[in-house]
């Protein structure tokens, strides 16, 4: 239970769709989502192919708590081999899209192959074809989901597409889908586009059956009552969104600014949660007009903004006005404090951009902080950006570039390649804030020591949410530790990552655990399915995948010197804040941290470890 029980496959290079039986002995090794596609994808690929090639693989896939009234039970994540890193890519996302799949009668959908022409998947409750897209070809997220809904008649349906990023293979594009969640980091949006797959549109009505439906009850009830009553998931994240960290991390002397010269941003309180909620233009409203929440959910972090046009004449686009999807801590950092912009309304469009395009806005604003630093040096000028000033702290030049790349004209195919590439071409490597390809995210490794190894480690390159010892570095969930000190950092790494890749494997949201541990997760699972799912088996089924994917990674051609941190962070020290004259002591936690794993000195899962884990 828990499961549909089906997969669909879908050749696009032959057009065909067909059923075929889940893979329970896998799912009973990997529990769903990310480890279990992740399983299927390593099973069914070289992991050496070409990202961008017909020989690699797109996965949706769910959980087996997707669909069910879990608090958060709405995830889904895409797993393919990613197009900015060539590492292991698994993206998760929100929205209603993950719900509906499992509604509508699957539990994983696998694309293989490249289509002839533009195509996109039409699922209704068990009945998949491959149709036409030719006419929404070169056309926004926003208008296909629109255009899908009208042609088929189905206003409940939901949509995951692509943006002319996408279709463009911008080595960033993501998939969005119900116009502003995404599944947003590594690529995927890029191996979309590569296939010929514009969309993925799904109509559901089925439900999902559990095990145990007294006992999953009570599990989910006490569940939403921790979420309910904890400061975190109960008042702060639907009240503020993740934007409130902007003053906090700020504060904490952590916040990357100018391309991570800085840790700290004069114009953070500008583009904070707090100043979202402040009235301003003649109308007197917010920024922020109300929260959102994906299917199930009882936090409601989702942001529904409004830009001030009078402010913000750029904006000629009334459903640019009013939008779902407004900023988010990750996106406001990378758009502001990476670039140096405290315009909160050119933030609030070039992410609205982002949406209706389908970018990833960490990646976007990282790569565009490093294009700063560039024509600041005058390694690139204005004949190479067409006339554009890349200056930090330019509104101007941030919403541009968000325009040029979303269609990737002009300068903005270059920005498509990424920091890593882009910072490559013009001979300075050293510029990019990436690891493994993918660019960093909001937290910088000076002032939060643990993170560092985190994203030195991360197997789809620089992530926070595969491992986010902010939680207790900074914020003391589940208990504080002191972020200036890489002493047990090792070990609060590991811990973090496992018991993370068992989330994403649920269909939960990873959310819930700044309320949540696997105390509270584990009756929930174990309800859903059959057999026995405690806390040691969720931890242990962590531990499998996060090996897994190291070894697909290993295969891939990665090795140790690929677990490191740009120079800048190992040798130039943070200049202001509660960090100031300490950089990153990643070469104290990375040998530690192999040792906790079970890994030799170079990096690689030993045999004992292996048999161990059943890999």
């Amino acid at each position: 239970m828990g499961w549909t029980g089906k997969v669909l496959r879908v050749d696009l290079t032959n057009g065909t769709c067909s059923d075929e039986d889940l893979n329970m002995e896998w799912a009973d090794q990997y529990l769903g989502q990310r480890g279990l596609a992740s399983k299927y994808l390593a099973e069914e690929i070289n992991p050496k192919v070409d990202p961008l090639s017909a020989d690699n693989k797109l996965i949706f896939v769910t959980g087996p708590l997707t669909g069910t009234c879990a608090s958060t039970g709405g995830r889904y994540s895409v797993v393919t081999k990613g197009a900015l890193t060539g590492a292991i890519a698994c993206s998760n996302s929100g929205g209603y899209l993950g719900a509906e799949l499992k509604f509508a009668g699957y539990d994983m959908i696998i694309f293989e192959g490249r289509a002839k022409k533009p195509v996109y998947l039409y699922l209704i409750d068990g009945k998949a074809e491959l149709l036409d897209a030719s006419e929404i070809w070169g056309t926004s997220v926003w208008d296909t989901d629109a255009w899908l809904k009208s042609r088929h008649q189905e206003p409940q349906m939901h949509v995951a597409a692509i943006g002319i990023a996408g279709e463009n293979q911008v080595l960033y594009a993501c998939i969005v889908n119900d116009l502003h969640r995404a599944a947003g980091r590594s690529g995927v949006g890029a191996v979309m586009g590569s296939k010929n797959l514009k969309a993925v549109a799904v109509r559901g009505t089925g439900g999902v059956k559990v095990d145990d439906f007294k006992a999953f009850l009570k599990a989910t009830n006490d569940g939403k009552k921790v979420l309910a009553e904890n400061a975190v998931t109960g008042e702060g994240l639907p009240t503020y969104g993740t934007q409130v960290l902007m003053n906090v991390i700020h504060e904490a002397g952590a916040l990357p600014t100018h391309n991570s010269k800085d840790v700290q941003f004069d114009g953070a309180r500008d583009i904070s949660a707090e100043a979202m909620a402040e009235p301003r233009g003649k109308d007197g409203k917010p920024n922020l007009l109300a929260n959102q929440a994906c299917f199930g959910c009882t936090i409601a972090c989702g942001r529904i903004s409004k830009i001030d046009e009078e402010h913000y004449t750029v904006v000629n686009k009334p459903e640019y006005w009013h939008a779902s999807g407004g900023l988010e801590y990750e996106a406001a950092w990378a758009l502001g404090a990476a670039t140096g912009v405290n315009d909160l309304e050119a933030l609030t469009y070039a992410n609205f951009i982002c949406n209706e395009q389908g970018l990833d806005p960490i990646s976007f604003g990282a790569t565009l902080g490093a294009a700063m630093e560039l024509y600041e040096e005058g390694i690139i000028t204005d004949k190479d950006t067409g006339g554009l000033k890349l200056k930090f702290g330019s509104a101007k030049a941030l919403t541009k570039s968000a325009e040029l790349v979303g269609k990737a004209e002009g300068f903005g195919k270059v920005l498509g390649l990424g920091s890593k590439k882009m910072c490559d071409k013009y001979g300075k490597p050293e510029l990019s804030m990436t690891v493994k390809g993918q660019e960093f995210p909001a937290y910088d490794p000076r002032g939060v020591q643990g993170m560092g190894l985190t994203y030195a480690t991360s197997n789809r390159g620089a992530c926070h949410l595969r491992s986010y010892t902010v939680s207790s570095e900074i914020l003391g969930i589940p208990e504080k530790t002191d972020p200036h000190t890489s002493d047990g950092k090792a070990g609060l790494v590991k811990a973090f990552q496992d018991a993370t890749s068992a989330v994403d494997s649920t269909g939960l949201c990873v959310f819930t655990t700044f309320a949540w541990t696997l105390e509270d997760i584990a009756p929930q699972v174990d309800a859903a399915l059959s057999g026995k799912w405690d806390v040691d088996r969720l931890l242990e089924t962590g531990e499998r995948i996060w090996n897994l994917e190291r070894q697909f990674n290993l295969k891939a051609g990665f090795t140790k010197k690929d677990d490191t941190l740009p120079k800048r962070l190992l040798k130039d020290a943070a200049k202001t804040g509660p960090a100031k004259g300490k950089v990153n002591d990643l070469g104290k936690m990375l040998p530690e941290y192999y040792q906790l794993r079970g890994w030799t000195k170079d990096g690689v899962p030993t045999n004992e470890t292996l048999s161990r884990l059943a890999l």
